[in-house]
């Protein structure tokens, strides 16, 4: 392969996973509703959001606190 051609490897690597959005369910509506007693409404909106893209509670949470704060 001659220099700087490109090749089908560094094609792969551009590509993103993207997920799709997924309504939450109703384990993770009740957990959510236990959770906002303790957190600001923005801290919940981004782990509803975070969660309907698949993120797990426990990483939205960590994700929220680090970005919004409690």
């Amino acid at each position: 392969m001659a220099y700087g051609s490109s090749s089908t490897k560094s094609s792969s690597k551009t590509t993103s996973k993207i997920k799709k959005y997924r309504p939450l369910t109703a384990s993770q509506k009740k957990q959510l509703e236990k959770h906002s007693k303790h957190h600001s409404k923005k801290h919940m909106e981004m782990m509803k959001r975070d969660m309907r893209y698949g993120a797990c509670f426990a990483c939205a949470h960590k994700k929220a606190m680090k970005k919004v704060g409690k």
